[in-house]
């Protein structure tokens, strides 16, 4: 599924789904702790929390399109419905899932 598509997607789930991890059949024991970062769209800095296992997809997942983990989330930011936490796991749900 290519980024676009993606991202009109995941804008249509809003049900903050989750996933557990990297795709190994074992997740890490800290996957599930919830990390609070600070990240800026649009020129704002906001805080976001999200698991480890989110936080460790959504590098992935923005290092594969070689853009910032900021440009990413600016992205998922513009398509949302929900709460911003929400649209990034969603996101990454669908984006690890249509692999």
């Amino acid at each position: 599924m290519n980024e676009h598509r993606l991202l009109a997607a995941y804008s249509d789930q809003g049900d903050g789904s989750h996933s557990t991890g990297s795709g190994s059949a074992e997740p890490r024991p800290d996957a599930a702790e919830i990390k609070k970062r600070s990240v800026v769209i649009a020129g704002h800095r906001t805080s976001i929390s999200l698991e480890n296992a989110f936080w460790e997809a959504l590098r992935e997942l923005a290092g594969a399109r070689s853009i910032s983990v900021n440009q990413l989330v600016t992205e998922i930011d513009r398509g949302r419905r929900g709460n911003l936490s929400s649209a990034i796991r969603t996101y990454v749900l669908l984006a690890k899932t249509s692999r």
